[in-house]
């Protein structure tokens, strides 16, 4: 419960401020559509600024430093991605879901570990959900080749800054973020197939 809380503080601290930004910069963004002759519907907007709350939430959860929430000892975070057997104290491997099979060793010693594993596995997926959903509603052209490509570009990116604030960085992470995103152009396909009316909402109309 703790860490839900911890969780949930950090998202609406980030959260909060980008919500501001949004409605700020809305004006001016009605604005450039105007001049191209095109509008946006209420459906849109509300689905533009859950994804930018989408993005806010994820650098918040990500590259939020330890320490501002948390004691942290040491300088620089664990590396996951280099070569050797997975271990806590070396927290080195290549090993694509080396994280989670040392998660599924220690699940013999308690049961705890397999809610941890599930939680991460889950996190990992549903986090990057929203990267491949809504720009394939936004944005016309969508293929899940670009949802991949979106979401492995950013969770790279986040992958490679978190290893210089005192975060674990792990390749499975890049791949569970990765599939995220797909399953999120999945799920557009899913909206476009059956409710398409609803799916066209979402794109700029012209006036």
């Amino acid at each position: 419960m703790t860490t839900l809380k911890l969780y949930f503080l950090e998202i609406v601290t980030i959260c909060i401020p980008a919500v501001i930004i949004f409605l700020c910069f809305k004006p001016y963004r009605m604005k450039a559509l105007a001049a191209m002759k095109l509008t946006s519907s209420r459906q849109r907007e509300i689905a533009l600024i859950l994804f930018v709350i989408s993005i806010f939430g994820i650098l918040s959860l990500t590259l939020w430093p330890t320490y501002v929430w948390e004691d942290s000892s040491g300088m620089w975070g664990h590396l996951r991605i280099l070569i050797g057997r997975p271990t806590w104290h070396s927290g080195l491997s290549l090993v694509p879901f080396a994280v989670f099979k040392d998660y599924l060793e220690d699940l013999l010693k308690s049961p705890v570990f397999f809610i941890v594993t599930l939680v991460n596995f889950l996190g990992n997926l549903a986090m990057f959900i929203p990267i491949g959903l809504f720009p394939a509603l936004l944005f016309r052209n969508a293929t899940w080749k670009r949802s991949a490509i979106i979401g492995l570009g950013m969770s790279l990116f986040i992958e490679i800054a978190q290893y210089f604030i005192m975060r674990n960085t792990a390749v499975d992470d890049i791949i569970l973020n990765t599939a995220g995103a797909v399953c999120g152009y999945l799920i557009y396909r899913l909206i476009q197939n059956h409710f398409p009316r609803f799916a066209a909402g979402f794109l700029c109309q012209e006036q």
